[in-house]
């Protein structure tokens, strides 16, 4: 195991601005696909627990840039378990690019921290941490923080 979960990605020509490397807010934007992806294949039964009461607020958000992206480079982004509290996680993200023949190189560092809540939006409170994710972080648990 590497320790972490892996996104894959390749930046598309919407994604960049004028100058032609990757818009900032997109970094963030591919944090929580990463997220997503984690629960669908690592905990489904997340997704119906969303789509009944839980609500998962991100309460932290950052990134970190050492490097620019541009249009069609392929990136991995690596989500690492950084800590998992009994109504709170903590990801952190690194985007590496993957160039053929070069290798990677860590373009950027981002941080993630999450809140479990349930009931209705205006009488929402904190929450465990579902089972099933904890389940699905157990592999993760020995290189974090708990």
């Amino acid at each position: 195991m590497d320790g972490y979960y892996e996104y894959r990605h390749t930046v598309g020509l919407e994604e960049t601005n004028l100058v032609g490397n990757v818009y900032y807010v997109n970094y963030l934007r591919w944090q929580g696909r990463c997220r997503e992806m984690f629960l669908k294949e690592w905990a489904p039964e997340v997704l119906d627990d969303l789509r009944a009461d839980l609500k998962l607020f991100t309460l932290r958000v950052s990134c970190e840039f050492f490097a620019e992206l541009t249009a069609f480079d392929d990136l991995a982004i690596r989500m690492r378990l950084a800590e998992l509290a009994q109504t709170q996680i903590q990801f952190t993200f690194d985007y590496v690019r993957l160039t053929p023949g070069e290798g990677e190189t860590l373009v950027a560092r981002g941080l993630q921290r999450v809140a479990c809540m349930r009931g209705p939006n205006t009488r929402t409170v904190p929450a465990r941490v579902p089972e099933s994710l904890v389940r699905a972080l157990e592999p993760y648990l020995g290189l974090a923080k708990t």
